[in-house]
C-alpha cells in the first residue's frame, strides 16, 4: 500500500507541476504571442518607418521641474531644426543607414551624424559625427561600459546613440510582465534584460516597455541603471498612421538623474523617396556641396 500511495502521490505531483507550467505559459501568452514575438513585430514596425524616409524634425532640450504636478521646462529651451535621411539595407532589409544634419541654429548648421545600425549581433553599430567648428569627423561608440561616462549624446540632448539603437533582439531576454491598459489603450508590459555580453557595454540593466497591442508601437519606456533605479523615462505621443505604418511623431525623454528632458518632434516626413545609398557615407558629413545637392533632390521629392 505504501508503494501504491507513493506512486499515486508522485503522479499527482507530476500532474500538478505540468498543469502549473501550462497555466504559467497561458498567463504569459494569453494574447497568443510570446514577449519575443511581440518585440519582433514591434521591430518590423520600426523598420517600416526607416524605409526610404526623409523627414524634418525639431529637437528641444531643457532642464525640467514639476509645476502644479506638470512637467515643465524651468529654463529657456534649446531648439534645433534637423533633417533626417534613412534607408533600410542589408540582409532582409534589417540594417539601417541614417544621416541627421542640423539646419538651425545657424551657428550649428552643417553639424551631422551618420549611423549604420546592423541587425547582426556580431557586428557593432557604427556612428560618426561631424563637428563643423573643428572641421573633423569623429567615430563615436553606441554605448559605454564606463560608469563615469555616457554614450554619445544626440546633438547635446538627453537622447544618446544607445537610445537610438534598434534590432539585435538576440542581445536581450524578453519577459511579458503584464497585460493592462495605459492611456486608455490595451498594452503589453514587456521587460528586456541584456545578455551578459551585451550588459558589459550597456548603460541600462533592464528596460520596461508599454507596447500598444493594436498598433504595435511603444507608448512608454523606462530604463534602469545598474543599481536598479529608474534612469530615463520615454513618452511617445501624437501616434499616427502614415504610409500604412503606425508611428509616434513626438518622443520625450526625461533624464531622472540630471532633471533634463529632450523632445524629438517630426514636423514632416515622406516615405518612398529615392535615396542613393552612396549618399549615406562620411562624404555627406564633410562635403557641403555633395550633401546639399542630394538634400535638394530629396526636398524636391517632398513638394
Amino acid at each position: 500500500m505504501k508503494t501504491l500511495i507513493t506512486r499515486a502521490t508522485a503522479a499527482l505531483i507530476t500532474t500538478a507541476i505540468f498543469s502549473a507550467g501550462l497555466l504559467a505559459e497561458e498567463k504569459r501568452s494569453s494574447s497568443g504571442l510570446t514577449a519575443r514575438q511581440v518585440m519582433e513585430q514591434v521591430e518590423a514596425q520600426q523598420l517600416a518607418t526607416t524605409d526610404s524616409a526623409f523627414s524634418r524634425m525639431r529637437l528641444t532640450s531643457c532642464r525640467f521641474g514639476l509645476t502644479e504636478g506638470q512637467v515643465r521646462c524651468v529654463e529657456q529651451p534649446r531648439v534645433r531644426q534637423l533633417e533626417s535621411v534613412q534607408i533600410n539595407t542589408g540582409p532582409d532589409n534589417k540594417d539601417t543607414k541614417s544621416l541627421m544634419v542640423v539646419l538651425e541654429p545657424a551657428s550649428e548648421r552643417g553639424v551631422g551624424m551618420l549611423s549604420y545600425a546592423y541587425d547582426d549581433t556580431s557586428k557593432d553599430n557604427e556612428t560618426w559625427m561631424y563637428l563643423s567648428a573643428l572641421n573633423t569627423v569623429r567615430r563615436i561608440t553606441a554605448s559605454n561600459s564606463d560608469d563615469d561616462s555616457e554614450p554619445a549624446s544626440l546633438f547635446g540632448s538627453e537622447f544618446t546613440t544607445e537610445d537610438q539603437e534598434t534590432g539585435k533582439l538576440d542581445d536581450y531576454e524578453f519577459t511579458l510582465l503584464d497585460e493592462t491598459t495605459y492611456q486608455g489603450r490595451p498594452v503589453w508590459v514587456i521587460q528586456s534584460i541584456p545578455t551578459p555580453e551585451r550588459a558589459r557595454t550597456s548603460r541600462y540593466s533592464k528596460t520596461d516597455m508599454w507596447i500598444d497591442q493594436e498598433r504595435l508601437v511603444q507608448l512608454r519606456v523606462s530604463t534602469y541603471d545598474r543599481r536598479g533605479d529608474e534612469y530615463k523615462r520615454f513618452q511617445f505621443a501624437n501616434i499616427e498612421r502614415m504610409n500604412d505604418v503606425w508611428m509616434a511623431r513626438s518622443i520625450t525623454v526625461m533624464n531622472l538623474t540630471s532633471s533634463r528632458l529632450s523632445n524629438i518632434s517630426i514636423d514632416a516626413i515622406t516615405f518612398g523617396v529615392d535615396i542613393e545609398e552612396e549618399f549615406l557615407t562620411q562624404r555627406a558629413l564633410t562635403d557641403q556641396v555633395f550633401r546639399e545637392r542630394h538634400l535638394n533632390a530629396l526636398r524636391a521629392q517632398t513638394q
